[in-house]
Formats: C-alpha cells, structure tokens, sequence
C-alpha cells in the first residue's frame, strides 16, 4: 500500500489523496480552473510578455470589427505564424470579450512579424496594414 504523510505525522493511503485533490479540484471556480490550464503563459499574457491578437486590434484602433472578423484575423496571424517558424503558435484560455464563454486563443511576441502579416493579408484589416500604424502599436507596446 502507497501511504502519504499528512501534516501532523498521520497516514493517508494515495487512493484516498488523489480522491481529496479531485474532489477539491471539482469545487474550483471555473476561472481558477481555467488559469490553471493557461499555467505560466497566462501570466505572461498579463505582464505584456505575450499578446493576443485582439490586443494588437485594440492597439490599432479596430477594438470595433466584428467578433467573426477578429477571429478570421487570428486565423491568418497563425497561418503566417506557421509559415515563418514551422510551429503552432502558443494557445492560452481567456474569457471571451463578449459573451464571457471560455476559449483558447493564439498569443504572440509582441513584435512578432505575423501580426502585421495577417494584417496585410486578410482584406478586412488590410487598411491597418500602414507603417505609420505599425509605429504607433510598437511606441505604445513599450
């Protein structure tokens, strides 16, 4: 029998640890479980490390497309994304802007190139896609 110590010296079989974690993990919030999924990445989300492609919108001013619109946006960053460096690029979970469901999203550097790529790219962006733009969502992300 595997046996693991609890804090004051007593007994507890595996089975029955493993049994208390689930039941603990059952209880979480549904935030908390979700961050946890997300791991260091989502972190890095926060302190600006990595940004999602709404953020890059936000930072141009085109926070306003339609949500069907943003997504088709992240769709061409990470066909650009992949094309560049061969690889997926890194998925984190978040809440959705609007309707508060969970998802996973693409994250990025902030400067990587398949941001502006897809910009150029998908036709209902393609006006972003101007250097003088590009300038102002670098100054404002440093």
């Amino acid at each position: 029998m595997i046996s693991v110590r609890r804090t004051k010296g007593d007994q507890m079989n595996a089975a029955a640890q493993i049994r208390r974690t689930h039941a603990a993990a059952q209880r979480a919030s549904k935030a908390l479980a979700y961050r946890a999924l997300s791991g260091q990445i989502i972190v890095a989300v926060e302190n600006g490390h990595l940004v999602r492609t709404g953020d890059i919108l936000d930072r141009l001013g085109a926070a306003d497309l339609k949500d069907g619109y943003q997504s088709w946006y992240g769709r061409h960053v990470k066909k650009a994304h992949i094309a560049a460096t061969g690889s997926e690029p890194v998925r984190v979970w978040v809440r959705h802007r609007t309707t508060g469901k969970w998802i996973h999203v693409h994250v990025y550097r902030p400067f990587d190139m398949a941001l502006y790529v897809g910009l150029a790219t998908y036709k209902q962006t393609k006006h972003l896609a101007q250097p003088n733009l590009f300038q102002a969502a670098y100054t404002e992300a440093a």
